[in-house]
């Protein structure tokens, strides 16, 4: 069996915040298992612990599971993490400053190890002080009978499943449905970018509880609350709401967005307690692996770099093209904030030749014995195409009256070839009075 003991550094002295910060702690550890419980969260050295060893396939391997725990529980503020055969005494390992309970046999292990390790030995220190004891060794090697008798159960119990050799039980700790972490920052920040050692352990946190979700989020709120000695005119604080055009759990890259947007934000006083709220998720569908290696992307997506752009600049500086269902080849396209979610594509495929490049604005053509010019005699190869509507576009026209009109039309399109400008889209339409007219619209390439 395996498992994980997780100490944290330091935890604020009032119960509320100090149990808050244990079941943040508690929800990243529930990506890796839901077998998870806080120990002694109210006393002096306080554990999170974990049970693994159902995990290993899930997360390729036990080497790379210790890996994976260990390089992420220093930044959420864990200052040891040990491993053993059962919870209490990956505990006891970790309060001794210890890392690896598996290096000697566990009764071997233990018995060196201070009885100070475990809080139910420890509280009766005086009397097995006097008794000549300095080490668990030494406290189980006393008659069993004499310590059930002298002291209360609880000490039996601890030992004997710190040993293995009762099975342990405790209230497992629950996914919330909902994330909202608060951290208590260890000094106050002037600086709105100097919030974001702070709220990447936050953000570690949300990514844990995202995962044993099998979640995403496409928008996340970071909430600040001013110092108690702040100006009046500072207000309580401020919040900054990040979006993403597709869910993601990727802490790295909500970290840069969120880098990007508090780069912008000037604190009207010192920062002393930080929120982060999930404030919209989706389900995240999982890629299946195979079992050939594929091929490592270098670098970002493109949809990350436009994000990061975007929240740089700006949304409405950062566009992409989004294809609407429209045959009119002018309004087939809009253009949108690419942090915006990109809607479903609903467009069904044309059975028509389309332009490579279309002009901003139609261009009239000359004719010649009613047949259109453009650098020369145009040869019309294919049409005419009919596309027709646009009378439930309406637009207001330009002028103080403010008129509404429609974008209706009606245009017979062609694929002409010209000797020196190549093949080109052209249209006819008709004006008033029963005239025609030829216009250039496009170009194939």
């Amino acid at each position: 069996m395996l498992w994980a003991a997780l100490l944290p550094d330091s935890l604020p002295a009032d119960p509320q915040p100090r149990t808050e910060a244990l079941d943040g702690l508690a929800t990243w550890c529930l990506q890796f298992t839901p077998r998870v419980a806080v120990l002694e969260a109210l006393l002096q050295c306080p554990a999170v612990v974990m049970e693994l060893e159902q995990s290993l396939r899930l997360f390729g391997g036990k080497r790379r599971l210790v890996e994976r725990v260990r390089e992420e529980c220093p930044e959420l503020g864990v200052r040891q993490l040990s491993w053993a055969p059962t919870s209490l005494a990956a505990l006891a390992v970790a309060r001794a400053g210890l890392s690896n309970g598996f290096a000697k046999p566990l009764a071997q292990l233990l018995d060196a190890l201070p009885f100070e390790t475990l809080t139910q030995v420890a509280a009766h220190q005086a009397t097995l002080a006097r008794l000549g004891c300095r080490t668990l060794g030494h406290v189980r090697a006393l008659p069993r009978g004499g310590l059930s008798r002298r002291f209360d159960a609880q000490l039996l119990a601890t030992l004997d499943q710190a040993y293995g050799l009762r099975p342990e039980t405790y209230p497992w700790a629950q996914l919330p449905e909902t994330f909202h972490a608060k951290l208590e920052l260890m000094a106050r920040v002037e600086h709105a970018p100097a919030m974001l050692f702070g709220a990447r352990r936050l953000m570690l946190q949300m990514a844990g509880w995202l995962m044993a979700r099998r979640s995403g989020v496409t928008a996340f709120t970071l909430r600040w609350c001013h110092d108690a000695m702040r100006a009046k005119t500072a207000g309580n604080g401020g919040e900054l709401t990040v979006r993403t055009a597709q869910a993601t759990r990727d802490t790295e890259h909500l970290m840069r967005l969120l880098a990007e947007h508090l780069g912008k934000v000037e604190l009207l006083a010192p920062v002393g307690d930080l929120e982060l709220l999930a404030t919209e998720v989706q389900s995240l569908e999982e890629k299946s692996l195979s079992m050939l290696p594929e091929a490592r992307q270098a670098g970002e997506s493109l949809a990350l770099v436009l994000e990061r752009i975007a929240a740089r600049l700006g949304p409405d500086r950062v566009l992409r093209p989004v294809i609407l269902e429209d045959h009119r080849l002018e309004w087939m396209c809009r253009w949108r904030p690419a942090p915006e979610p990109a809607a479903r594509a609903t467009c069904r495929t044309v059975d028509v030749p389309q332009p490579t490049f279309i002009l901003p604005k139609p261009l009239r053509l000359a004719t010649q014995a009613n047949r259109p010019i453009y650098q020369g005699v145009l040869q019309l190869l294919a049409g005419p195409h009919r596309v027709e509507g646009g009378w439930w576009d309406r637009t207001k026209a330009d002028g103080d009256d403010g008129q509404e009109t429609t974008r209706q039309s009606a245009r017979d399109y062609w694929v002409a070839v010209s000797e020196h400008a190549g093949v080109l889209w052209i249209f006819q339409m008709r004006l008033a009075q029963d005239e025609t007219a030829w216009f250039l619209h496009g170009t194939f390439a």
